[in-house]
This record gives C-alpha cells, sequence and structure tokens, in this order.
C-alpha cells in the first residue's frame, strides 16, 4: 500500500482519520499506534516483527541507560550494545550477499575453492529508516539531551508512525515529540493544509515523475542503444524524476501528518539553487544528512584521534593542512555510510565516495580559489557568479546521479563515457 495508492489515499487514510476523530482525546495516540501497525502490516505481514524487536530493544535500552548515572562507564557499552543489535540485525538483512558475493569473487582471483550462492532474505520495507530513528534516539538519551519514555507504546509510535515508516524522514524525536503525542483534535487549517499538501505531491508523483520515468528507464535499461546526448537528455530526466518523485512522496507523508495536526520535519529546501555540493546535501534529503552529521560527523570530529591530529597538525602542518585532514577523518565515515545505506551495490559506494572527494577538492582548493577571485576582483556574491556556481553544481549532481542509476558500476561507466566521446546533439 504505497503513499500514492488508491486503497491508501481513498481507503486506508479516511478511516484513521475518521476513528482517531471519534477516539477520545487521551486514547488517540493508541489509535495513530493501532493504524501504524496495521498500515505496516499491510505490506510487510510477518515481517513486522522486525518493526516489534527493534522498537522492544530500543525502549529497553533506553530505559537501562536511563537508570544509570552519567559517569558510569557502563553505559556507553550500553549504548554500543544496543546499535550493534541494529546495525547488525540491518548488515545481515540487507548486506549479507553483496558482502559475501564479493568475497567469493575475490576467492575465485585468488584461486580459494571458496564459494557463496546468494540467499534468499526477506528485507523488511523501511527498515533502514526506523533503524537510524532507533540509533539516533537511543544515542540522545545517552547523551542526555532527551529522556527516555517510560511507555513502550509511546516508543512504538515515535518508530511506526505510518506516514513515515517507508520512506522518511528521519525524524529525531525532538522533531515530533511536541505534537506526536498529545491526541489534538482535526482543525479545519490542518485538513486544508494537509490534502493541499498531499495533492502537491501526487501532481509530482503521478504526472511528472512516472512519466518521466518511462524515458529515463528505457535509456538506462538499454544504454548500449545510445549515443552520448541521449544519455545526458536521460541522466538530466532522471534527476528531475527522483526529485520529483521523493520530493512529491516527502509531500504525501508531510501532508498526512498534518491532518493529525503533527509536524514532520521537511526533507528538501530548493536543492537546484545550491553553488557547491556541501550546499546540495544540505539541501536535500535534509533529514539523512542531520543524521550523519549529529551521529557521525560530531562524534568523530571531537574524538581523540581528531584531537591528537589537530594538535600535530597545528605545530607542523599550517592551519590549511591540519583543516583538510581534519575534514577527511570526519566526513570519510559520512559518505562510505552515504553510499552504503543507499543499497548494498558499489556505484552506491562510488556514489557516496564521489560527493567525498568533490567537498574535499572543495576544502582543498579554497585558499587558490579565494585568491583568484581577489586578484580577479571577482565579488563572490554577484549573481553571476552564482550562476555560475549553480550551474557548475549541476553538471556534479548530473553526473553523480548517473552513476547512482546506472544499473552497476561497469553500465554507469560505460554510460559516462558515451557521454563525453559519442556525443550527438542530432540524436536527440
Amino acid at each position: 500500500m504505497a503513499y500514492h495508492t488508491t486503497p491508501y489515499l481513498l481507503l486506508f487514510l479516511p478511516v484513521a482519520l475518521l476513528f482517531y476523530q471519534i477516539t477520545p482525546v487521551r486514547w488517540r495516540s493508541y489509535t495513530l499506534l493501532i493504524f501504524s501497525y496495521l498500515f505496516f502490516w499491510s505490506f510487510s505481514e510477518k515481517l513486522i516483527i522486525y518493526l516489534i524487536g527493534t522498537t522492544f530493544l530500543t525502549h529497553h535500552i533506553c530505559i537501562w541507560m536511563d537508570t544509570m548515572d552519567k559517569r558510569d562507564k557502563r553505559k556507553k557499552r550500553v549504548l554500543q550494545l544496543g546499535i550493534f543489535l541494529l546495525l547488525g540485525t540491518i548488515l545481515c538483512l540487507k548486506y549479507r550477499n553483496f558482502f559475501f558475493g564479493n568475497v567469493s569473487k575475490l576467492a575465485m582471483v585468488l584461486h580459494i575453492d571458496w564459494s557463496y550462492r546468494d540467499q534468499l532474505i526477506f528485507l523488511p520495507i523501511g527498515i533502514s529508516f526506523y533503524t537510524l530513528s532507533a540509533i539516533g534516539y537511543m544515542t540522545d538519551v545517552y547523551w542526555g539531551t532527551i529522556q527516555a519514555e517510560t511507555e513502550i507504546w509511546r516508543t512504538a509510535l515515535f518508530l511506526g508512525f505510518f506516514p513515515q515508516i517507508m520512506e522518511g524522514p528521519i525524524a529525531r524525536y525532538s522533531d515530533v515529540a511536541d505534537t506526536l503525542y498529545t491526541g489534538k483534535s482535526l482543525e479545519y487549517r490542518n485538513v486544508v493544509d494537509g490534502y493541499v499538501r498531499i495533492f502537491w505531491g501526487l501532481f509530482k508523483k503521478m504526472v511528472i515523475a512516472d512519466r518521466m520515468a518511462l524515458m529515463v528507464n528505457q535509456v538506462f535499461d538499454h544504454y548500449a542503444d545510445y549515443h552520448g546526448a541521449v544519455i545526458l537528455a536521460a541522466a538530466i530526466g532522471y534527476v528531475i524524476q527522483l526529485y520529483m518523485e521523493f520530493s512529491g512522496c516527502m509531500d504525501i507523508i508531510i501532508g498526512s501528518g498534518k491532518l493529525f495536526g503533527i509536524c514532520l520535519p521537511e526533507n528538501f529546501r530548493q536543492p537546484f539553487c545550491a553553488k557547491n555540493p556541501s550546499e546540495f546535501w544540505r539541501r536535500w534529503h535534509i533529514t539523512l544528512g542531520a543524521w550523519f552529521k549529529a551521529y557521525i560527523f560530531y562524534p568523530v570530529s571531537v574524538s581523540g584521534l581528531v584531537k591528537k591530529w589537530n594538535q600535530y597538525g597545528r605545530k607542523h602542518c599550517g592551519k590549511h593542512i591540519t583543516r583538510l585532514v581534519t575534514s577527511a577523518i570526519a566526513l570519510f565515515p559520512v559518505w562510505v555510510a552515504n553510499g552504503v545505506w543507499h543499497g548494498a551495490q558499489w556505484n552506491y559506494i562510488f556514489y557516496g565516495m564521489y560527493y567525498f572527494v568533490l567537498i574535499m577538492l572543495g576544502i582543498a582548493v579554497e585558499p587558490v580559489r579565494d585568491c583568484i577571485l581577489e586578484t580577479c576582483h571577482i565579488n563572490p556574491e554577484t549573481r553571476v557568479w552564482r550562476m555560475i556556481q549553480i550551474a557548475k553544481t549541476w553538471v556534479i549532481i548530473v553526473v553523480g546521479e548517473l552513476f547512482f542509476r546506472a544499473n552497476g558500476l561497469k553500465a554507469g561507466w560505460y554510460m559516462f563515457c558515451n557521454m563525453i566521446k559519442r556525443f550527438d546533439a542530432g540524436q536527440l
């Protein structure tokens, strides 16, 4: 039951709204929880056990940590245990075939008598999203920025709220706690705003994205039959399709939450107006980037390794080199995680490394760039310069999404080379 389908929009959502409104205020959160689990069961059936297990583990790990003093060293071990169990589950389900398949190929190259056959694994839809929400919740409890919920149904509703369970946004507890449990009655303004947002999302998804997908799928699935100009057109088309589909689904999701008076975080903010790759990722899939920043980038940037490097670098390497290496140490695991999170394929890992290298190059050439701008008396705030930067970022985005969408890394490289070597505008 996808968010843009008739069963969701004309059956499930209206019934959920009706039962929510007729339920007494103090029981409305339970109504939301029941409908959330019915929604998840409708497409996962017995795989709902993974969501239940994640909820049970997260709730009790957080309760356990809340009973400990902040100076108790065991508290960190409890957090590590919870993260290990959650990540271990998703790694086993989502990445086992990818890992052992590549080990098998390596063994073949080394003439080692070992092989692996892909196993049939039933992967719960949405596990990547609610796992990250669960880890973020546990970490926030460990840091002391929030208190653990004492009632498990509240943890269950936070992790399983039906509008966001399949595709995000990846909400932190502090993002939704103020509106998720209030049981607020339906309001005219919220219902109108929610349905306007839903209809706008449907337009983006069904009118633009689905039609664009016809051309994109044809070219990407039969890339060897097309010249570079057609591949370029398909790559640009895919960027548009992906944005319209993803942001359209976010509109439906955020609009669905709005109907109940629940505010979910925004996931896009005019990403194609970005002037560089870093800014693009601050505007695109905002909640994923914010999660990586809070729970990977920040802990690494204040780690003992980085502190030791900063002390050494300031004395021996200069300010710019020190900052460059510090950024590399903190950003590398972020972009590895970004690539792996999107899926168990090499082109996704390449996609993460692609942005890592580009961002690091941007940091590396900052002094040279600033010197050139100053020498040439170019004001970086002028409209012309901003448009040049935006155009440059568009090129970066299109190339990155070409590899992201391609049917494997080899296919992506073939398409990229054809786009340059066999470009023939007459083929359009």
